[in-house]
């Protein structure tokens, strides 16, 4: 399985850096950097359905009202928890404009990443809304329906102590959260690389963690010399560090993130529908900007249109 997989940009306006850096230096924190939304708008509650959109919709979800969808709430600031415990961030701004195009509510709860796409498989999510990147491989297993694009990107402590350079990962204390794209990256990209060169590879294929939040809390508390993950995680969190972290290289592999579906689900036209015509509408441009990801609108939503 591919990973959390990739993500793009910057950060929610409205949290406190002081409470998010005492939180990065508890290195076994399992919540994510605290605070609450960016200044809200009434964006999301304002979106109305549209009834060529929702006739599209399966009668046994129109009945409920509501769809499921399942999100790993640690990784800011595209789905996280609020101070109160709230779930929030682009991703469920984006579940509830969706949810409400088609004439429902979204249920957002919170999933192990690695248990999100078994979720959808077991019919617990009707959706899965984490930051996923769609490809090729992940296609065989789900459908997927494109609404941002991201790419990878590294950070360190600041100044780069250990003078890392993000081409040569090679015999350093890498950070990742479990089953993402980069800790494929590591195994796949990587370490090939380095036993390419006469090098040692990342050690032990990368320190994994099951939070995204453990996994730069490992880089402030300097137990491992970098992270790898999405580049809007990234920026969030040197941006929220207090000074403790720094990006170094650029944004590399860009990819589209996907909305996991069953394979062959019935919704899957109707929410593909509901996206673009979110975007058409430039709801979708306001949740982005809300979060400050816009960098990553997309002006096309696809069903499965992966090219790698």
């Amino acid at each position: 399985m591919t990973a959390r997989t990739q993500r793009t940009r910057l950060l929610a306006a409205g949290v406190a850096a002081a409470s998010l850096s005492l939180a990065l230096t508890a290195c076994s924190s399992s919540k994510e950097e605290g605070g609450g939304a960016p200044n809200a708008t009434a964006t999301v509650s304002e979106v109305k359905a549209d009834d060529k959109l929702a006739a599209l919709v399966p009668a046994d979800v129109k009945s409920s009202g509501k769809i499921i969808v399942g999100s790993d709430a640690s990784y800011a600031p595209n789905e996280f928890k609020d101070d109160s415990g709230k779930i929030i961030g682009m991703d469920v701004d984006l579940a509830n404009a969706i949810a409400a195009r088609l004439g429902l509510k979204a249920d957002v709860q919170d999933s192990q990443f690695t248990a999100i796409i078994p979720g959808i498989q077991s019919n617990k999510f009707q959706l899965g809304m984490s930051s996923l990147t769609d490809n090729k491989e992940r296609e065989q297993t789900v459908d997927m329906v494109t609404y941002f694009n991201a790419g990878s990107a590294i950070a360190v402590k600041k100044g780069n102590p250990d003078k890392i350079s993000a081409d040569d990962l090679c015999g350093k204390k890498v950070a990742v959260q479990t089953g993402t794209t980069q800790a494929q990256e590591i195994v796949d990209v990587r370490n090939p690389a380095c036993a390419k060169a006469g090098k040692p590879g990342v050690v032990n294929d990368g320190d994994k963690f099951d939070l995204q939040t453990d996994v730069t809390n490992a880089v402030v508390s300097g137990r491992d010399q970098a992270m790898m993950a999405d580049s809007p995680v990234v920026d969030y969190a040197v941006k929220q560090s207090g000074g403790q972290l720094e990006k170094i290289g650029t944004t590399y592999d860009s990819a589209p993130y996907g909305i996991a579906l069953a394979k062959g689900a019935a919704i899957a036209p109707a929410i593909q529908g509901a996206v673009q015509s979110l975007i058409d509408d430039g709801t979708y441009k306001q949740i982005l900007t809300k979060w400050g990801v816009e960098a990553g609108a997309l002006d096309k939503s696809t069903l499965n249109g992966a090219v790698s």
